[in-house]
Order: structure tokens, then sequence, then C-alpha cells
């Protein structure tokens, strides 16, 4: 006789269970390389700027535009800065924007879609309305207009860096959220007909304690899946701000900075796009491929 083995809804799932989903995941050969090659982009972030004794910083004109060899692996740019020192310090600028980017939009996803999933009636058609409205916004066009007129007093109030970091990570992760919104609140409204959060409701548990125990819990999925997409698309947006020149200053090399700098010498030094350009392709395919196979591994019903 075969046995049902799915998690009832609102069980944690126990260790067994969490190991069957990363050997599937695992199991996969797309995933695998996939973690393989997104690992070593990590290792060198974290340790390159370390072990390298490049300068990302010093500008020497007698060294400008030397092409990759080997004193400079992947050359200098037209100021005589090392690039792969740029990229490697670039890489952490560009994924902790990324990464903040991403929790600050999951965040309000999460809240939002559970307020409006949970409470229902008048709440949730308010924020429902309020999440359409965000949706119709252009956003592009608004992350530019906002970062033209907001950009310099943030500078002078926060400083050159953390400044427009705080203002990027906040525009981007602010206008990324409607989906995971939408995501929850449906998650939300299936659960809380379900047999296990009614009996919770009749003993007197209290909201939050329904929400905590039994209804995020059974969410963490999707959620997580939406996670991993969203660090590429923060990246992706980031590096396109840099690129269009309102992203961070000059001075800080992101890979979006480093291909903006890069765009008038691509015929003549076509190595100054190729090294941040790769970087960018790589790590949003990699997050995105992962991404997508978190999500058949966490589904019970695909093989």
């Amino acid at each position: 006789m075969a046995i049902n083995t799915d998690l009832a809804p609102g069980v944690v799932a126990p260790t067994g269970s969490k190991n069957r989903v990363w050997e599937r995941l695992w199991g996969d050969r797309t995933a695998q390389l996939a973690l393989v090659v997104l690992g070593i982009l990590m290792l060198a972030i974290a340790l390159g700027p370390i072990l390298y004794s490049g300068s990302p910083s010093t500008i020497d004109f007698a060294r400008a535009f030397l092409p990759p060899g080997v004193g400079q692996p992947l050359g200098t740019n037209d100021l005589g800065q090392d690039q792969l020192a740029r990229l490697l310090i670039g890489g952490r600028i560009s994924l902790a924007v990324g990464l903040a980017a991403t929790l600050v939009g999951i965040s309000l996803g999460v809240a939002i879609g559970a307020l409006a999933g949970f409470c229902g009636g008048w709440v949730d058609v308010v924020l429902m309305r309020v999440t359409d409205l965000f949706l119709a916004l252009p956003q592009l066009p608004l992350v530019l207009l906002v970062v033209y007129l907001l950009g310099d007093p943030v500078r002078r109030t926060l400083g050159p860096e953390r400044g427009i970091f705080l203002l990027i990570v906040l525009l981007i992760g602010g206008l990324s959220w409607m989906s995971v919104a939408r995501l929850v609140r449906a998650g939300f409204l299936s659960l809380r007909q379900r047999t296990f959060v009614q009996a919770a409701v009749a003993l007197g548990a209290r909201p939050w304690g329904i929400v905590k125990t039994h209804l995020l819990p059974n969410i963490l999925g999707p959620v997580i899946v939406a996670a991993t997409i969203g660090v590429g698309n923060a990246l992706l947006a980031e590096s396109t701000l840099s690129f269009l020149g309102v992203g961070f200053p000059p001075d800080v090399p992101t890979w979006g900075r480093m291909l903006y700098d890069a765009q008038n010498y691509i015929e003549s030094a076509p190595y100054l796009v190729l090294s941040p350009g790769m970087a960018i392709f790589l790590t949003v395919l990699c997050i995105n491929t992962l991404g997508d196979r978190l999500r058949d591994s966490l589904d019970p019903t695909s093989r």
C-alpha cells in the first residue's frame, strides 16, 4: 500500500524532508553548475580584495589602457586603475545592494500580503488597490526622477556613498514588493479556510500566533524562491541605474558603473566591457537558475 508522505498543512517539515529538498536540488546538474559558479564568484568577491594586491583607486595615466596581462589580469581602464581590483570591490557593493533591496522588498511584500490575506474585508481591498497602483507605476522613469530630485540632498546629509546606497536600496526594494504581496495574500486566503487554522481559532489562539505558527511556515517556500529571483532583479536594477549615470559616484566601482565608464571604449578596449558584463550575466543567471530549480525542489508534485 502506498503511503502519502506529503506533510499536512501547518506541520513543520522534519529534517528528512529538508534533506530531500536539498538532495533534489543538488541532484540537478544545472543547479550543480549554478551553485559551483556562484560559489566561485562569492568566494572571489569575499577573499579577492584581501589576496589580490592591485589597487582599485590608484590613478596612473602611464598605465592607462593596458591589455590583460601578467601584472594586470583584466587590464586597466582609462585612468590606469586595475580592472580586476575594481571588479572584486564592485562585486561587494553590487551584491550588497541586491541583497539589501531584496530584503526590503520581501519584508514589505510579506507584511502587506499577510495583512491583506489574514484580515480580509476593507483592509484587503485597500491594500490590493495600493498594490495595483504600484504595479501601474513606470518603475525605471520613477526611480530616475526620484534619484534626480533627492540624490543631492541625500548625499549632503548622509554622505556620497552611504546616502546613495540607502536611496537606491529603498527605491529598488520599495518598487519590488508587489508580486510577493500578491503571492502571500493568495497563500493566506487559501490556508485561512483550512481545518487546522479553523481549529486554532476555535481554541482561542491569538491572531499573531496563528500567523506565526500556522500560516507563515506554509508560504516560506514560495517566498524563498521569490527572494532568490528578486536578488537577480535588484542587481540588474542597480546596474541599470549605475550604467545610466544616476547611481553611485564615479569613484565607487560597482559593476554597472564600470560598464558606464567603459561604454566609450568598446572598440578600442573591449576587455573593459567584458569583465563587468560577464560578472553581471553569470551572477544573475546563476541566481535565477537556482531560484527556478529551488521552486521545483519544493514542489512535492514535480519529479
